[in-house]
């Protein structure tokens, strides 16, 4: 038996013949579900885009995008994760006041522990 070369091409094409196999069933889904895997989504864009900027920030940017780049977008992408972050919260179920107080603790006395 011939070993297969690894080429982009043969890994397409292998992916694609096991495609069923490795799919997940989204179709099984609950409309709630959908929304928190929609949230999740949306949360990793405004996560990239608040990276994008901070990378502008620290001029690690190519240089059309630190041309483009406004710190006014900064504050925005912030915003944006932090309402992504609420709205995800918020389909879960979770109570962020507790989250992060819980949080603060464990990091106040124990991380701090770490140094």
């Amino acid at each position: 038996m011939q070993k297969s070369e690894i080429t982009l091409n043969n890994l397409q094409k292998q992916l694609s013949e096991r495609e069923r196999d490795l799919r997940i069933e989204f179709a099984s889904l609950t409309k709630k579900e959908k929304d928190i895997l929609m949230k999740t989504v949306k949360l990793q864009e405004e996560v990239g885009e608040l990276a994008n900027d901070i990378l502008s920030v620290l001029s690690l940017q190519r240089k059309s995008k630190l041309e483009h780049f406004k710190k006014k977008n900064l504050y925005q992408e912030f915003a944006d994760v932090t309402l992504s972050i609420i709205a995800l919260a918020n389909a879960l179920g979770v109570d962020l006041d507790r989250a992060i107080k819980d949080k603060l603790k464990i990091i106040l006395q124990e991380y701090s522990k770490d140094k």
